[in-house]
């Protein structure tokens, strides 16, 4: 089962899983602790992926764009649409004449990949799991406790946010 929830605080919307099941819930945006009881449901389902499009519907209705996302085709579509886009890496580097696979061998080397210790992006990610209060100069001085030069772990926390593994909201980075 899976409900889209509203934070009383900030007003963000989130997918909640087992909301039957589970005690609490925290607002990914603010942090704030909700009881799941308590917790206004918008939306309830158990399909994953109807949550997520009703949640989009909610987003877009809030923001007076419900025109504009009744053209849009479902999230999922979406998706697929911007993965099978464009090139891949491997098929770029390919054309241009470059040996994809020694470029992913010497990435696993830079990132530490062929050694036991962690690579530099398991250590910025652990810094921002592990951080009490995980801003980015606090997960910079913890991956530079860790062998990460500063400029290398903002570097890192940047390609994370952007990849989606990382969330960052109100200057708190959060592992997704």
């Amino acid at each position: 089962m899976y409900a889209v929830v509203g934070c009383n605080e900030c007003a963000a919307m989130w997918l909640l899983s087992d909301p039957e099941t589970s005690d609490s819930a925290t607002c990914p945006r603010c942090q704030k602790t909700h009881r799941t009881a308590k917790l206004k449901r918008f939306f309830e389902s158990e399909d994953r992926e109807a949550a997520r499009e009703a949640r989009a519907a909610l987003l877009a209705k809030k923001r007076g764009e419900s025109a504009a996302f009744a053209d849009v085709a479902h999230v999922s579509e979406l998706e697929r649409a911007a993965a099978d886009a464009g090139v891949d890496d491997e098929e770029y580097l390919e054309a241009s004449g470059v040996d994809a696979d020694a470029v992913a061998e010497a990435g696993a080397r830079a990132e530490g990949g062929s050694s036991g210790s962690q690579s530099r992006t398991d250590v910025v990610r652990t810094a921002v799991d592990e951080a009490d209060d995980p801003t980015e100069a606090v997960v910079v001085e913890r991956a530079a406790d860790h062998g990460v030069p500063a400029e290398t772990a903002r570097e890192i926390l940047d390609k994370l946010t952007r990849r989606g593994d990382l969330s960052e909201s109100g200057g708190r980075y959060r592992v997704l």
